[in-house]
């Protein structure tokens, strides 16, 4: 079931989410060549408590951190380690929520670690531009699929694969709530759009296959060929008019 937000819990989700935001701007100037996943995590986890609010992703199904750390081939749920360094010529994606008087916020980015090949940009660039291709059909007329339809055809059209095995979600009083949101699929399928629906738009995209495999500590999704990896994804409010992406800070 999809539930629909009154206008005093999308004030709650706005306020929680700005936070998440904040965090994912400031991110862009504070990861360097040498420092750890673990100092991402740190940054991250400092600014949601100064704040008064909760990690989401802390505990969520015993996920040890703040934010998932993925790296290069990682897709999705780095775990961040002090021994895993950042390093000239990495990508990073950071996926990361806050959680206010019970109400969530998830967005995620993926930053270059200095100076990135043509390859990596060009993904970051294709991944962050999917989303937007996609965000454009999250109005009401529209079906979710028309959505996942438009990430796919902005990747492929780039020449990038898109991830099957993960997929966006509502969200709200759960990080995960129905529907789920794949990035990809033909148009004209599943429910019709309508106001006060939250959805977590997140396009996967990886530069070579789409197939992906979980580490052996449960958590850490990598490319199955090895390649790289990207991720961006906001918490998008559904109103009468424009979409309104609420994770979206500038």
């Amino acid at each position: 079931m999809i539930i629909i937000k009154s206008e005093e819990e999308l004030d709650i989700m706005r306020t929680a989410a700005k936070v998440t935001g904040t965090i994912l701007r400031d991110l862009k100037d504070f990861i360097k060549p040498g420092m750890s996943t673990w100092d991402v995590d740190r940054f991250v986890e400092d600014i949601i408590h100064k704040n008064g609010m909760t990690p989401t992703f802390k505990g969520y199904g015993g996920f040890p951190a703040a934010a998932c750390v993925s790296v290069n081939e990682e897709v999705v749920h780095g775990i961040p380690s002090k021994h895993k360094i950042l390093r000239e010529g990495d990508i990073v994606s950071v996926d990361t929520g806050a959680t206010y008087r019970g109400y969530v916020s998830d967005a995620a980015r993926t930053y270059a670690v200095g100076e990135i090949s043509d390859t990596a940009r060009h993904l970051i660039e294709a991944t962050e531009a999917s989303f937007f291709a996609g965000v454009q059909f999250a109005k009401p007329g529209h079906r979710l699929s028309d959505i996942s339809h438009a990430i796919q055809e902005k990747a492929e059209a780039e020449g990038f694969g898109v991830i099957r095995d993960y997929v966006g979600h509502g969200v709200g009083r759960e990080m995960h709530e129905d529907p789920q949101i794949p990035n990809y699929g033909k148009p004209g399928k599943g429910p019709r759009i309508a106001p006060g629906m939250v959805f977590a738009i997140e396009p996967m995209i990886t530069e070579g296959s789409y197939d992906c495999y979980t580490m052996p500590n449960d958590w850490t999704v990598v490319t199955e060929d090895g390649k790289l990896a990207a991720h961006y994804e906001n918490s998008v409010i559904i109103t009468e008019g424009e979409p309104e992406l609420i994770t979206l800070v500038q």
